[in-house]
Parts: structure tokens; sequence; C-alpha cells
């Protein structure tokens, strides 16, 4: 009956296996250069903090 009116059932595996072959066909078709191009070189967040140990210490 629900075949009929063009909207079929679809069982939970066959869901997943439909959404990764979109997903693999989208990754494929050209979202390699999109990864490049948004690619940034990584830096440390960490900065280094001055040594006040002379200033701590009261000088030499």
């Amino acid at each position: 009956m629900s075949e009929e009116k063009g909207t079929r059932k679809v069982d939970l595996a066959e869901a997943i296996r439909s959404k990764l072959e979109q997903k693999k066909k989208q990754a494929g078709s050209g979202s390699t250069a999109f990864h490049d191009s948004q690619t940034k070189k990584l830096t440390t967040q960490n900065n280094k903090k001055p040594n006040n140990q002379r200033r701590r210490t009261g000088g030499s």
C-alpha cells in the first residue's frame, strides 16, 4: 500500500548505507581542495613569561 504512493519504508541499515554513500560522493567531488585551503599552520598558544627573578630577589 505504501509502495503505491511512492514512499516506501526503509530499514535503518539501508538508510545508513545510503547516507554514507552520499557522504562519500560529496567527499570525493571536491572536499579535498576545500580542506587544503582551510588548513592553517599550527602555532603555540603559550607565550614565554619574562624571568623576573632579579626583581623578586632585589637585583644583584
